[in-house]
C-alpha cells in the first residue's frame, strides 16, 4: 500500500468523492456495476459524500471526459477497470495522457506479478507486463487477489486512485488498501470512526425505516443507513467520536436499542452469513443435518458447504427432483404425489422425514416448489414454496408464495429455509 500523499484533502465531513467505471461490458449492458454500489456505500460508512457516479466504455476520450468532469465536482476520483494486460484496457495510458505524463515500468510490482504466476502455474506473456506500469508520479496500490496492481495520484490538488474492475479485487483492495490511504490524508480533522452492520431477513426494507425512524436511533455522532442485499436487509451503524472509546460506546448504545426492536429478524452482524451461522448453531449443539432439495436444486447444500468443517454436522444433500426420485430415496408415497402433488404441504413433510430417517440425523430439512416461468396453475401459482423441518419430537412445514424470477424464487427459497433451521435451532433448549 502507498503512503500518504502530499498536501492533506479537506475537512473530514466535507470531502466529495467521485467513482468513475470503465469497461464497454458495463456501458453495453452485458454485467451490472456492482463496484459503484459498494464503493458508495464504504464511502458513506467513512461519512464522506459521493458527488456523482459515471461510467464509461474502453474508450479514451470518453475516459478523460468521464475524469475531467468529476475531477469538477470531487477531491478524490476512485476509479474502477481498465488495468488488464490486452489492447482495450486502455485506463493508465488514458489517465497519463490526459495530464501529460510518462508511463514507467514499477520493477518491484512487475517481479511481484510474475511470482504470483509462476505460483499458479501460469504461462507468462509479455502483455502482461503492462500490468506494471504507471504514471509518472503514482503511487503502486497492493492487489492481494489478481495481478493488476492499482495506483495512487495527485493531480491538480485532487486525489485519483485507480483499481481494477473486477468486484472480487475491489472488496479487498478499496477497504485495505485505499481506505487507509484516505484516512491518512485527513488525520488532524479525522475522528475515530466504527461502523457495524446488522444483517436482517423477513422484514422488508420499508419496514426498517419506519422502525428506526426516531431521533433515539441517531443521536449526536451517529448516522445510519439502510442497505437492501436480496433477500437480505443490511442496517449499517456509522459511529464518530473523539477516540475509540468513545465511537464503540456510541454505537453499542444505538444497536442495543436496534436490537430490541428488530431483533427477530437479525441473524447476524457485520462479515457473518446466514449459513455461518446455521452452522455454528449446528456445531455447538452438537446436532446432524441432512437435505432434501427439489426446487432449490442443491443450493441450500451449496451454501452450507461453503463453510469449513461443514462436515461435523451435514450428512448429505439430496436433489430429489422427480416424483420417481422422491419414492425411491425418500419414501414419499406414490399416492401422496398422485392425491397432493409434489408440490404440496404432505409431500414436502414426508421429504424432510424421509431424508431424516434415510441419514439418521437430528435434523431433516426439505423444499419443493415452482420456480416457473412454467409449471404453475391457478391453486398453485408460479413461487409456490412449501419448506419442511422434522427432528425427532416434530415435523412443521411452511407455506410461501414468492413473486420473483426462477433464479430469485430459488435464492430466497433457499434463505427461508435456512432462516427457519435457525430460528428452530435458537428456539431448542
Amino acid at each position: 500500500m502507498c503512503g500518504a500523499i502530499d498536501d492533506g484533502i479537506r475537512e473530514w465531513e466535507e470531502v466529495k468523492i467521485g467513482i468513475l467505471t470503465i469497461g464497454d461490458e458495463l456501458t453495453r449492458g452485458m454485467i451490472q456495476d456492482t463496484n459503484s454500489a459498494f464503493i458508495a456505500r464504504e464511502v458513506n460508512s467513512e461519512r464522506w459524500h459521493v458527488a456523482a457516479m459515471m461510467a464509461v466504455g474502453d474508450d479514451e476520450q470518453g475516459i478523460r471526459e468521464g475524469l475531467k468532469y468529476l475531477l469538477g465536482v470531487s477531491d478524490v476520483v476512485i476509479v474502477t477497470g481498465g488495468l488488464g494486460p490486452t489492447a482495450d484496457d486502455k485506463t493508465t495510458a488514458s489517465i497519463a495522457h490526459a495530464f501529460g505524463l510518462d508511463l514507467y515500468t514499477d520493477d518491484a510490482v512487475l517481479g511481484c506479478i510474475k511470482g504470483r504466476f509462476e505460483k499458479f502455474r501460469i504461462a507468462w506473456s509479455e502483455n502482461n507486463a503492462k500490468q506494471a506500469m504507471f504514471p509518472d508520479g503514482a503511487e503502486p496500490i497492493y492487489n492481494p487477489v489478481g495481478t493488476a496492481w492499482g495506483y495512487a495520484l495527485r493531480v491538480k490538488g485532487t486525489i485519483i486512485v485507480v483499481m481494477p474492475g473486477v468486484p472480487a479485487e475491489v472488496t479487498r483492495m478499496f477497504p485495505e488498501g485505499v481506505l487507509p490511504l484516505l484516512r491518512q490524508e485527513s488525520t488532524e480533522s479525522l475522528p475515530y470512526t466504527c461502523k457495524r452492520t446488522l444483517k436482517l431477513f423477513g422484514i422488508a426494507e420499508a419496514k426498517v425505516d419506519e422502525v428506526l425512524a426516531g431521533d433515539e436511533f441517531r443521536p449526536p455522532g451517529i448516522s445510519i443507513g439502510f442497505y437492501p442485499r436480496f433477500p437480505e436487509n443490511h442496517v449499517v451503524i456509522t459511529s464518530a467520536g473523539e477516540n475509540e472509546e468513545d465511537a464503540l460506546a456510541r454505537r453499542d448504545v444505538v444497536e442495543k436499542k436496534i436490537r430490541a426492536q428488530l431483533g427477530k429478524y437479525i441473524f447476524g452482524s457485520d462479515d457473518s452469513t446466514l449459513e455461518v451461522m446455521v452452522a455454528s448453531l449446528l456445531t455447538d449443539k452438537g446436532l446432524t443435518l441432512a437435505v432434501a432439495e427439489s426446487c432449490t436444486g442443491g443450493l441450500i447444500t451449496d451454501r452450507l458447504t461453503d463453510v469449513p468443517g461443514s462436515s461435523v454436522f451435514l450428512d448429505r444433500g439430496v436433489v430429489s427432483y422427480s416424483n420417481i426420485s422422491k419414492t425411491e430415496m425418500l419414501g414419499v408415497a406414490a399416492a401422496t404425489l398422485e392425491t397432493f402433488g409434489a408440490v404440496s404441504d404432505e409431500t414436502a413433510v414426508l421429504m424432510a422425514e424421509g431424508v431424516r430417517k434415510l441419514a439418521k440425523t437430528d435434523i431433516g430439512l426439505a423444499t419443493t416448489g415452482i420456480a416457473g416461468p412454467a409449471g404453475g396453475s391457478q391453486e398453485k401459482p408460479v413461487g409456490t414454496v412449501f419448506i419442511a423441518l422434522a427432528d425427532e419430537t416434530d415435523t412443521v412445514c411452511r407455506k410461501f408464495s414468492f413473486r420473483w424470477e426462477r433464479r430469485r424464487i430459488k435464492e430466497i427459497a433457499s434463505q427461508w429455509a435456512l432462516e427457519l433451521l435457525r430460528r428452530h435451532l435458537v428456539e431448542k433448549k
